[in-house]
């Protein structure tokens, strides 16, 4: 059974009455500046409701707070000696409000930017692992590429490092890109031909190039020591539409081993001449440092478990 009384008198259940909110507000800008005009400014209130506030302060504690001659206010010891605990007590107050903010925001959403096309044959696939042993928290995955700024709605982002960051960014490698050129299994015989070095493109195959990625197939001949001469190419907006026309067979693309293993494990796609490194890396970008345990360096943890091609 509940009871409207805290406690009896004499109790140490009862507490202090303490002043208005708003007045030991007023009383502690004013404390700081020893000016009700720059207190008044701060606050956004008006010289006046300064002035009362800390009058009704001052009556309400009984003794004066401020000394006021020559329309200037100087705090008496008395004051001094509030302003210094009342100031600890916001400060303390404001901490706290900042964590619980903090906590909140983690809590109800992170958003995660990453490469289109890396979003979506790569981790879209494998997302679903990570959100059941995560229940609690609520990422948002979001598609983008090159820079990325991590002070205006992303908190963290998967990029590879064609460009670059800025310093202050927290980086952790993950994976090196590995390239190759890949078509659909039974347009092998026509795209590709056999010579002492193995198969190569044929002079005649239609090369896919995307104008995301434009120089993917002479980084990918740069690193094979092959040759990019063809007679024929086409182009398309972005590297996962490159990525579809070589599944719909209309020639051969620059598949990133990343982009291309759950085709090539399902026999959509084939990559006679296997995979080799660019010399380009991803990274997994945040604001700061990870802590130990947090949602940051497990999605780490998780992402490092996926990047181990074959």
């Amino acid at each position: 059974m509940f009871t409207d009384k805290i406690g009896e008198s004499g109790s140490q259940l009862i507490f202090p009455r303490l002043p208005s909110l708003i007045a030991l507000r007023s009383f502690e800008a004013a404390a700081r500046y020893e000016n009700f005009s720059r207190a008044a400014t701060e606050l956004n209130i008006t010289h006046g409701a300064v002035s009362r506030a800390v009058r009704l302060l001052e009556e309400d504690l009984g003794i004066h707070l401020f000394e006021r001659r020559s329309r200037r206010v100087f705090l008496t010891d008395a004051g001094r000696t509030l302003a210094s605990e009342v100031s600890k007590g916001f400060e303390i107050m404001g901490q706290a409000v900042d964590m619980l903010r903090s906590s909140v925001r983690q809590q109800q959403r992170w958003v995660l930017s990453c490469e289109p096309t890396l979003m979506m044959r790569w981790l879209l696939p494998r997302w679903p692992a990570f959100q059941a042993t995560h229940t609690g928290t609520d990422i948002q995955l979001a598609a983008g590429g090159g820079p990325v700024s991590l002070t205006s709605g992303f908190d963290l982002a998967i990029r590879r490092d064609d460009f670059s960051w800025p310093e202050s960014y927290h980086s952790e490698f993950l994976f090196t890109e590995k390239v190759g050129p890949v078509c659909r299994p039974d347009r092998i015989s026509k795209l590709f031909i056999s010579t002492d070095a193995g198969l190569q493109p044929a002079q005649d195959a239609v090369r896919l190039h995307t104008r995301t990625r434009p120089y993917a197939w002479s980084e990918w001949a740069s690193a094979k020591g092959a040759s990019t001469a063809g007679a024929k190419g086409q182009t398309f907006d972005h590297f996962y539409f490159s990525l579809q026309a070589a599944v719909a067979g209309l020639g051969v693309a620059i598949g990133s081993w990343y982009q291309v293993c759950d085709d090539l494990e399902n026999g959509v796609l084939a990559a006679p001449q296997g995979f080799i490194e660019d010399g380009s890396r991803y990274y997994l970008l945040s604001p700061e440092p990870f802590e130990p345990g947090s949602l940051q360096a497990d999605l780490l943890a998780w992402l490092r478990t996926l990047v181990t091609p074959s």
